[in-house]
């Protein structure tokens, strides 16, 4: 008889092969046919709910690994938060405005098209980008509402944007004025704060010289009787902002020293600079000198000096005053900084608190980057020829002490990669120090205190946050662009006012822009809103709104702000967000942004929590370069690997820092997936004949190592759900890991096959196997869902055809619908915990030692073995009540327990010296007992008298 065709033998469709790249594509069309996203919102309606608001990425260029971390992260949340029992939607979007959109257009259609031509090209662009980006993102196994995602550029949008600048402009946070902000010449606009990035830049570093002036005036400030000929000494790296100095800076604590120098200087032989930096300064300038006097910065408060350009043209003569400024350092240069207000931001702040006017500002650099043709001696060149030119007309004028060259960290536009300035320019501002007009708290209070309200994760991103809302000046709002939302004013044309009824022009322009978009601006005539009397005094303003801005307010323009007061474009979301995630570059962007409209707007933070995730780095921590050749493209794993292999990377990294992936990592990755799926066509395959509505037994009835197995899962899924709810799935991952490879594989699952296979198909001990693999599957894919989606909504499907097709409420056409697994209670969970912990432990200690005789030869497979324990204690009590099982825990034919005086347990053993059973393979003395069947063991034979028996 071929007893093999008796055995329960497993039986799955799943394959062991996932073939991930092209069964994938199939599941993605599958979901968008039918529906699954809008099945999950049916299916949680009415639940508590929880809102990720997405953060937009850029409709621009294809995506890349980072986009994937930042999407599968997302994705893995939402979906735990729905099988967690909530109502958790995801609306996905697209910022679509600003600079890198126009510089495409401009690349493929040239500079200086009509801005109508420029805002419809621009926006088909976007449009199709958005289609490119949307189908790479489908791919990762991404759900959402991809069928109505928001675009910071639909009409509504934009409208609703305009509505919120008005709004904000009501309260009192907005202003015009002069100040000095990022500009980047390539760009002809302003930038914000996170446009910005550095990189090393070689400069001309010059010590220069402002000759004394006001002799008295020193003389008393030092307690001498008179001053001599000389300078004071400023240092500087940007030898092109010296044309528009107009002041110098000190600090009123330092202390000030007038030196004697040998050989003088075409100044003169004194020199004033910082006491401390005295001798490091003269050692640099190959000068020896004696402090003759001494004072604090706080008597030289005002004194005037020379302009050090002075003697080289006529236009330059003019005095530079000194003014007191706790932000001057003694770490470099002389204590002395030179100050033109245009160029710089303490600068500008320094000598408008001493009384400066905007109109006494010296601006002459252009939004090109070139000096105005009327600028003696330099008119017409950049700032960057004009730099050694500057210099040569320094020693023309006897004012440069000292030349070199100096390599620092400069600021650069992130898009052009080209040196920014400093500007001072004409924009439109959200004060962060301004009392709003209802008396209440400053935009940066609001801020800080927000922060503080807001859960970060990880923490470290708290502080991170309030330094940079601490720190940061006042908000430039404008830009000078053409693709992008209007700042919809109208302006005197004389005095720069705003229109006074601003605020309802403001919404009559928002109702255009709702019907026809941002080109409704364009084309609209002042006199349509305002009149023809009007319309002769006010013109529109041709600023644009930073796209900061855009993606700041989607809490508002998309989420609809409190009570959904705005009604956005997706208004059935909930207002505040539970949760922003973004990458931690976002502490200086969206995150920022989005702080402060919703302080300016509602007066706290549009979310209660912060999740940041590092950047992506190669395997040796490289950033991803082009040049390097170390980018690994998520289009190219998911089409050789599966795009379930970078979820499963995803979940295994630690996103707190930077995430590390390479060729060999992912091949890790592959091998932890590969035992992951070994595992779920184990549990699938061995339930393949369990109808759980009718052979499921209760769990009194199941035997206790099965009682076990499912109070082992318990504690795990507790431990992994935990970790969803911390956002930390690494560590769940991990822990699941371990439960599939140690716990099952490598324990529970590897005791149970004989009991699967040999025993009779329905009998209790089966049934018992069964039913605990049935509560384990159901937990197991279900904690799996989020991360490895593919694979989950593949097995469920198997189980659903199968073992649970007869259960009622199971949602067969997704595993997305259901909730987490509601595990069986087991009243003695913890008494099972501790027996079967040092079971395994005891376990442990037999394997070994089976291994060991194998290697030697000794004995074949573990089942040739005889096992011999001696115990005392609770060992002994431990062993004897299992005694009839151990042999099965072991995996080996027979085991004997005996009673010991020692209190360390004994193990011996041996191989047996009984015949080998065809069927179940135990070394048996029984074997041949029954004439029926001479070559299997008397258990075996019970087996298959019971199934023949059931067959009946």
């Amino acid at each position: 008889m071929d007893y093999k065709n008796t055995l329960n033998l497993p039986d799955t469709p799943f394959p062991m092969r996932g073939d991930l790249p092209r069964r994938e594509p199939l599941w993605v069309a599958q979901w968008q046919e039918k529906g699954v996203y809008q099945a999950i919102r049916k299916a949680s309606k009415g639940r508590p709910t929880f809102l990720l608001h997405d953060g937009p990425p850029y409709a621009n260029g294809d995506i890349h690994i980072g986009h994937a971390v930042n999407k599968i992260l997302k994705d893995m949340i939402v979906k735990s938060r729905n099988m967690a029992g909530f109502d958790a939607a995801y609306v996905p979007g697209w910022d679509c405005h600003g600079m890198p959109i126009e510089i495409q257009i401009e690349k493929k259609y040239g500079k200086h098209l009509p801005v109508p031509e420029v805002q419809s090209k621009a926006r088909a662009y976007a449009l199709e980008q958005i289609e490119r980006q949307k189908k790479d993102f489908e791919r990762l196994g991404v759900l959402g509402d991809w069928t109505r995602p928001y675009m910071t550029m639909n009409f509504s949008n934009e409208a609703d944007e305009i509505r919120a600048l008005g709004r904000i402009l009501e309260k009192g946070y907005v202003f015009r004025g002069l100040k000095p902000v990022n500009w980047c010449f390539d760009c002809g606009s302003a930038l914000a704060e996170a446009e910005v990035e550095y990189a090393d830049r070689s400069d001309p570093a010059v010590h220069i010289a402002f000759p004394f002036v006001d002799h008295a005036g020193l003389a008393n400030a030092f307690g001498l009787p008179s001053v001599q000929a000389g300078a004071i000494v400023i240092w500087t790296t940007t030898p092109w902002t010296i044309p528009s100095n107009q002041a110098l800076n000190i600090h009123p604590e330092f202390d000030y020293a007038l030196v004697r120098v040998r050989p003088a200087p075409a100044t003169g032989e004194l020199l004033l600079l910082a006491a401390d930096r005295v001798e490091h300064c003269l050692k640099e300038w190959g000068l020896e000198g004696e402090i003759i006097a001494r004072c604090k910065g706080t008597a030289l408060d005002h004194i005037a000096f020379e302009h050090p350009l002075g003697s080289f043209d006529a236009s330059y003569k003019r005095l530079s005053p000194i003014y007191l400024g706790d932000y001057v350092t003694l770490d470099t240069g002389t204590g002395v900084v030179h100050s033109a207000p245009a160029y710089g931001i303490e600068d500008f702040q320094s000598c408008k608190a001493n009384g400066m006017r905007d109109a006494d500002i010296l601006s002459p650099v252009m939004g090109d980057g070139k000096y105005i043709s009327s600028l003696a001696g330099f008119g017409g060149l950049t700032i960057w020829d004009a730099n050694p030119k500057i210099v040569d007309a320094l020693k023309t004028a006897g004012t440069l002490l000292k030349q070199e060259p100096h390599k620092h960290s400069y600021m650069h536009c992130w898009r052009h990669k080209t040196p920014i300035i400093y500007r001072a320019t004409s924009q439109w501002f959200a004060g962060m120090d301004l009392k709003p007009k209802d008396g209440g708290h400053t935009l940066r209070e609001s801020a800080l205190a927000a922060i503080d309200a807001t859960a970060f994760y990880p923490s470290w991103g708290r502080a991170r946050l309030h330094a940079m809302i601490a720190n940061r000046p006042d908000w430039t709002l404008s830009r000078q662009r053409q693709w992008g939302v209007p700042m919809a004013f109208f302006i005197h044309k004389e005095t720069g006012a705003l229109h006074p009824n601003t605020p309802a022009l403001l919404e009559e322009v928002a109702k255009r822009v709702e019907q026809c978009g941002i080109e409704a601006w364009q084309t609209l005539e002042p006199a349509e809103l305002l009149g023809e009397a009007d319309a002769k005094l006010y013109e529109k303003n041709r600023d644009t709104l930073d796209v900061w801005f855009d993606s700041g307010t989607t809490h508002a323009t998309v989420l609809g702000g409190p009570n959904n007061q705005n009604k956005g474009s997706h208004g059935e979301l909930t207002w505040p967000a539970d949760l922003y995630l973004e990458g931690s570059d976002q502490h200086r962007g969206w995150f920022h942004s989005s702080l402060l409209t919703g302080c300016m707007l509602s007066g706290r933070a549009p979310y209660n929590s912060l999740l940041t995730h590092g950047f992506v780095v190669d395997g040796q921590g490289r950033k991803m370069s082009k040049s390097v050749g170390n980018v690994i493209a998520p289009q190219k794993v998911s089409d050789s690997l599966g795009a379930e292999i970078l979820r499963l990377w995803v979940a295994s990294t630690d996103y707190s820092g930077e995430l590390s992936i390479s060729d060999e990592i992912l091949k890790r990755v592959v091998e932890g997936y590969r035992r992951i799926r070994n595992t779920l066509r184990f549990l699938l395959a061995n339930l393949a004949d369990f109808d759980a509505a009718k052979d499921a037994v209760t769990v009194d009835a199941m035997l206790e190592i099965d009682r076990y197995a499912v109070a082992m899962t318990a504690t795990m899924q507790s431990e992994v759900l935990a970790a969803f709810d911390r956002y930390e799935f690494q560590p769940a991952m991990s822990r699941l890991q371990h439960f599939c490879s140690e716990d099952l594989g490598a324990f529970y699952l590897d005791v149970l096959k004989d009991r699967l296979y040999t025993s009779a198909p329905r009998s209790i001990a089966r049934r018992s196997a069964q039913t605990a693999l049935m509560h384990i599957t159901q937990s197991l894919l279900k904690l799996m869902a989020p991360v490895l989606s593919f694979t989950a909504e593949e097995a469920w499907g198997v189980l659903t055809n199968s073992t649970l097709k007869s259960v009622q409420g199971i949602g067969t056409e997704t595993i997305f619908t259901e909730c987490y697994y509601t595990l069986p209670a087991i009243t003695d969970s913890e008494t099972l915990g501790t027996r079967w912990s040092r079971l395994r432990e005891i376990r442990g200690l037999v394997m070994r030692k089976l291994e060991d005789l194998r290697t030697t030869g000794n004995i074949g497979s573990s089942l040739q073995g005889e096992v011999d324990l001696t115990a005392s204690g609770a060992d002994l009590m431990l062993l004897q009540s299992v005694a009839d099982q151990l042999s099965y825990i072991f995996i080996v034919s027979r085991v004997g327990v005996h009673a010991g005086e020692q209190s360390e347990l004994s193990i011996s053993i041996a191989a047996s010296t009984h015949k080998k059973c065809e069927r179940c393979w135990h070394w048996r003395d029984d074997i041949g007992h029954d004439a029926e069947h001479p070559h299997i063991c008397g258990r075996c034979v019970s087996s298959l008298q019971e199934a023949a028996q059931d067959n009946h």
